[in-house]
């Protein structure tokens, strides 16, 4: 009875994780088609090819190296073993160590599909999967595997130091931080697409091509990100609906406040629930909900103010707002989970603001570090952007050799 009660314990453990990496899975098709809606027709199927390709990338890489640095754990063994049918200390029973890993995939390959976004309608496309296999096959992990691992002994560190460990349950700044901020080196490397800004700094108006496309996108995200944050607790045992109402409440106060201050603005609205969702990763586990609200409205503020100074003031040309949106969102997230799950304003505890405030920073670091690094080498040695005609054209026609609607275009 004990053996059969453990069998369907272990059982329970694959079907949720893998219900967990299908629904993270499926927020990839929401990246592409929230960039699909945002650029101009002449780049769509580039969007849709890249997000893929990406993906597809990132598996690979992930499974060869990537897990490997995070978690120490290679799958150059048998079948037989990976299946965990044979006795060891590494595999777990019915492939549960395998679909752990399918999980943490669909997360990995979330940075290049945010970084995306931010480089969309100018960017080459080869050196960008290159980048994607570099981000995903050494930098993501090395992040990934010190704070969700506790390698390099940083966590235990904090924990030594000042009595908490960094507190990140689902990757406000693992993820998304880490992504926006690497992003923000690439858009910046990249520079604005040709229009975007004209004689003194002007700025000209790029229009979306597709606001349903857009908001497509963004309910595909949205439905995805309680995969993203519920499934993050791994078993069955340790499920919690807190973070799924704690998901759901941010969520809702970043779609009103952003539909507040970007005075109706469809884009803005839409974008705001991902600003909340990004912002509630981190402290989705231990915060109460009316905390998680709050936090998501701050996030949906933040996307919209700082979406405006980005474009207009600073002239960074991050096409989907990506730094705003993952890497702004994100470090508020990280932060936020220091202050919120305290157990004074009605979260659970176990945090430490300082603790979060640090954490979230090195992370931010460590991605302008992996930024530069990426981008850096790529710009001098292959170049990263599309020449001036085949930009005027399109990055469909340049890169691809078909646009989004070919027999329309016949016509």
């Amino acid at each position: 009875m004990s053996e059969q009660i453990t069998e369907v314990t272990i059982g329970l453990d694959v079907f949720f994780l893998l219900v967990g990496a299908i629904l993270v899975f499926a927020m990839h098709g929401g990246f592409a088609f929230l960039e699909v809606g945002t650029v101009r027709h002449k780049n769509q199927v580039n969007a849709l090819v890249k997000i893929l390709v990406d993906f597809a990338v990132s598996t690979v890489v992930y499974f060869i190296v990537g897990y490997y640095i995070s978690y120490g754990m290679h799958f150059f063994v048998n079948a037989n073993i990976l299946s965990g049918n044979t006795a060891n200390a590494v595999f777990m029973p019915q492939g549960l160590s395998l679909v752990k890993f399918f999980f943490l995939a669909t997360f990995a390959a979330a940075i290049p599909a945010i970084v995306s976004g931010g480089i969309a309608e100018r960017a080459k496309f080869w050196p960008q999967v290159m980048a994607t296999a570099l981000i995903v096959g050494v930098f993501y992990p090395i992040v990934e595997g010190t704070f969700w691992n506790g390698n390099y002994g940083v966590q235990a560190w904090l924990s030594a130091t000042f009595g908490a460990e960094f507190h990140d349950f689902a990757g406000s700044a693992i993820i998304h931080a880490f992504g926006g901020w690497l992003a923000l080196v690439a858009v910046i490397l990249l520079g604005a697409r040709k229009g975007r800004y004209g004689k003194g700094g002007k700025v000209m108006g790029i229009l979306p091509s597709s606001i349903p496309w857009l908001a497509l996108g963004s309910w595909m995200l949205c439905i995805g990100w309680f995969g993203f944050n519920v499934i993050s607790a791994a078993t069955t045992a340790s499920v919690s609906g807190l973070v799924a109402i704690n998901s759901l409440m941010a969520m809702a106060g970043g779609i009103l406040t952003a539909l507040w201050l970007g005075k109706n603005d469809p884009g803005f609205t839409h974008n705001g629930a991902l600003a909340g969702l990004v912002a509630v990763c981190a402290g989705s586990d231990i915060m109460h909900p009316l905390g998680s609200l709050l936090v998501g409205g701050v996030a949906g503020g933040i996307f919209v103010y700082m979406f405006d100074i980005c474009q207009n003031k600073f002239k960074i040309d991050d096409v989907l707002g990506v730094w705003p949106l993952h890497g702004l969102c994100g470090l508020w997230g990280g932060i936020a989970a220091g202050i919120f799950g305290l157990e004074a304003l009605g979260g659970l505890g176990g945090v430490n603001p300082l603790v979060q405030l640090l954490g979230s920073l090195i992370i931010v670091c460590l991605a302008l570090i992996s930024g530069f690094i990426t981008y850096g080498l790529l710009k001098k040695f292959v170049g990263i952007r599309l020449d001036e005609d085949d930009e005027y054209k399109g990055a469909d026609l340049a890169i691809h050799k078909i646009s989004a609607t070919p027999e329309a275009d016949i016509v």
